[in-house]
């Protein structure tokens, strides 16, 4: 029966699986883990889209869901890291022409740089929106 189904595959246009080179977790990375060079293994397999490839799609960034141990890592299970924690402390940064403010807050979220997440500013008990600048530091527009 194996050997019915290559020709078949062949004759309906299919291109049989090409073994290449595929990364996979080394150990169980749970969410919001970021990936070192000794989290992942360089294996080869069968090629699927949307798989990482090499050690410099996934190193550095952020697991977003649980990766199990010798399995292949989906590029879009991965991110770029969390800058500001949910209930960290930050600094709002409001700057508009010459003048700068600053006031304290708590991240009612967590996100990487460039990510807007909302923050309750402890002095008024307002919440605002704004965007990650760097760790611990929100621009507020």
């Amino acid at each position: 029966m194996r050997r019915l189904a290559l020709p078949l595959a062949l004759a309906l246009g299919a291109a049989p699986p090409v073994p290449a080179e595929v990364l996979l977790a080394a150990r169980t990375l749970r969410a919001g883990t970021q990936i070192a060079p000794g989290d992942v293994v360089v294996s080869r397999e069968a090629a699927a889209p949307g798989i990482a490839q090499t050690p410099d799609e996934a190193i550095g960034q952020e697991a977003r869901v649980t990766l199990y141990a010798g399995r292949p890592i989906p590029i879009g299970s991965l991110g770029p890291p969390a800058l500001v924690e949910r209930n960290e402390l930050v600094t709002l940064v409001f700057r508009q022409g010459g003048l700068d403010i600053r006031a304290e807050g708590r991240a009612l979220g967590r996100g990487a740089g460039g990510d807007t997440i909302r923050i309750m500013n402890l002095g008024s008990r307002a919440t605002v929106t704004g965007t990650i600048v760097e760790p611990g530091l929100v621009s507020v527009p």
